[in-house]
């Protein structure tokens, strides 16, 4: 887990480097080992049709953004995968839906008990994944959404773990 002062500098940088107007205000920014994910917020849509009108009209609004901001997203990145030897990835909240553009997909290796493996076999089978990786892949997503306030109390706790952490004694002194 990266620490939240580290985060922060991220945070900073990327809010003092993005143009003005892109984002109704600072954008999320969302780190791991790999990755930084920038996420901003575009102004929200005003509209008074069907509910299909107003996905076409969120995905509209989306691929615009992503096709008129591309070159300086780009140029952004590249300054930023420098600076912090992290890959870039974008992406839009708009109307409540988050859309991602780009984002790092990173080979994770784990070892599986036969039981485990029939799971994701099942899943192959049945065609809900079209590989063992893909499957592995649904089930994370269906832990973190099922179980996301607990995430992110676990979360919450690293963070003051960290923190407690780098106010104690230094060891290597």
């Amino acid at each position: 887990m990266e620490s939240e002062e580290a985060t922060e500098r991220v945070r900073g940088w990327f809010t003092g480097r993005l143009p003005e107007g892109w984002f109704t205000g600072a954008p999320q920014i969302i780190r791991d080992r790999e990755e930084i994910a920038v996420i901003g917020t575009l102004p929200e849509p005003q509209t008074e049709g069907s509910e299909a009108e107003r996905v076409a009209l969120l995905e509209g609004l989306a691929r615009r953004f992503r096709e008129e901001t591309r070159e300086r997203r780009i140029e952004i990145a590249k300054e930023a995968e420098r600076r912090f030897r992290q890959k870039v990835s974008w992406g839009v909240v708009c109307g409540g839906e988050t859309v991602m553009f780009t984002t790092l997909s990173v080979p994770v290796m784990t070892r599986l008990r036969q039981s485990e493996r029939q799971v994701l076999d099942t899943l192959v089978a049945a065609g809900v994944a079209r590989s063992r990786s893909d499957a592995l892949a649904w089930c994370v997503r269906l832990v973190g959404k099922n179980t996301d306030t607990w995430l992110g109390e676990l979360r919450d706790a690293l963070q003051h773990v960290d923190r407690v952490r780098s106010a104690g004694p230094d060891v290597n002194s």
